[in-house]
């Protein structure tokens, strides 16, 4: 008997029992469903992160204020900025593996074009901070050093901000926008960066404090909420780090065994540990998930041991007829195998469906990877051969003649 004859045998054996059949392949339909999903949700956690990574660019260092003692009390992290304008001078003087560094302050406002408004996200800053993020323009310029110095009206659009505000085919460059009724005029469109980057909206940082981000408490003529700092190779970034750490407790004039009033940080790495995080917790639900394929696994056998007992007779006419051992053995398995080959095809669907359907729901990133749905189909046939084998080879073994006489 051949492989093909084989599954048109168990093909027919199973159309007899459609519910049971199914019932039986449940457990590798769910396994299966479980591997695709865990893996496509995880997947797409980990191409979000590496899109933001990406984002941020290359030897990016990120300072950002710290808790500050006022009164003896110690403020919560952020309430007071303690970043400064000269600090980001000091340390493109003073640190020669920084490139690049540019301090920002940021908030949200509705920026307004004609008849089209959209709500954004504002940063006050200066060139420097588009050469830390490598960060490209689509059109236009960047700031000049005039308008840095001078509070200039002048804005560059994030893509999602520039579709949002301008028809397709209109050219941003030159129009006049406002934001909190001051017009600015459009000067550059960055490239895309992802969509959590590109709604935002650059105005120099000097036009952010004097008109827009200036009136908070918190703010003065020479603070900043946050600095970034680009490193000139991979291989100087924790010297630049310690560098900059040690520059900043001198001019902060931070005492000897005081904790920071700011913190260094690589997201770049952060990013990537989160990365590994998700990647553990991906294989532990994978392997959560393949007991499900066990158990569907250990219910076939279960169940074809069931067949064999139900079709003694059958086997016995079979090898009375000139069947050979590995004729039956063969048809079994092939029984145990298209069980598993049908459940593990509707549970790559209902895998699929199900990432897709949170994916929409959640406003996640989901990934189908060809190699986990391969994956996932080669643990439902490894399942089918293995605990498939056991029945198969007990019905190869019955005796023809004590089969017969079964009723």
């Amino acid at each position: 008997m051949t492989m093909l004859q084989g599954f048109q045998i168990a093909l027919h054996a199973l159309r007899l029992n459609p519910l049971r059949s199914f019932l039986t392949m449940l457990g590798i339909v769910i396994g299966v469903a479980s591997i695709v999903t865990v893996f496509a949700i995880g997947a797409g956690a980990q191409l979000r992160l590496q899109e933001q990574i990406r984002s941020i660019g290359a030897n990016v260092l990120m300072i950002m204020p710290g808790a500050v003692y006022q009164g003896g009390v110690r403020l919560k992290e952020g309430t007071k900025l303690t970043m400064t304008e000269s600090d980001v001078q000091a340390i493109l003087e003073q640190i020669p593996e920084i490139q690049a560094a540019a301090g920002s302050i940021a908030g949200t406002a509705q920026v307004i074009h004609e008849s089209k408004n959209w709500n954004t996200t504002i940063n006050g800053t200066t060139t420097g901070h588009f050469m830390v993020r490598d960060w490209q323009l689509a059109s236009g310029r960047y700031f000049s050093s005039v308008e840095e110095a001078a509070a200039g009206k002048v804005v560059i659009l994030g893509s999602t901000v520039a579709r949002e505000l301008f028809a397709p085919g209109d050219d941003p460059i030159g129009a006049q926008i406002r934001i909190m009724k001051v017009p600015l005029e459009v000067v550059g469109v960055l490239d895309p960066k992802g969509p959590s980057q590109d709604d935002v909206a650059f105005v120099p940082l000097t036009t952010a404090k004097l008109r827009f981000l200036g009136s908070a408490s918190n703010i003065n003529r020479d603070s900043v909420a946050y600095i970034i700092a680009k490193v000139a190779a991979d291989g100087q970034m924790a010297g630049a780090r310690s560098e900059i750490e040690s520059l900043l407790r001198q001019r902060h004039r931070v005492a000897a065994g005081q904790e920071d009033d700011f913190k260094v940080q690589d997201p770049a790495a952060a990013m990537e540990a989160q990365q590994g995080a998700i990647r553990t917790v991906a294989l532990l639900l994978v392997a959560i998930a393949s007991v499900s394929l066990l158990v569907g696994g250990i219910s076939i056998m279960n169940v074809m041991i069931v067949s064999v007992t139900e079709r003694t007779r059958e086997i016995g006419i079979r090898r009375a007829l000139g069947g050979r051992m590995r004729d039956i053995r063969l048809q079994f398995l092939c029984e145990a195998l298209v069980l598993c080959l049908l459940g593990g095809a509707i549970g790559v669907l209902a895998g699929v469906t199900l990432s897709m359907t949170v994916a929409r729901m959640a406003g996640w990133i989901t990934s189908i990877d060809s190699e986990a749905i391969g994956l996932a189909l080669a643990f439902s046939i490894a399942t089918g051969l293995i605990f498939g084998f056991y029945p198969a080879h007990k019905a190869s073994k019955l005796s023809p003649i004590e089969a017969l006489k079964t009723e």
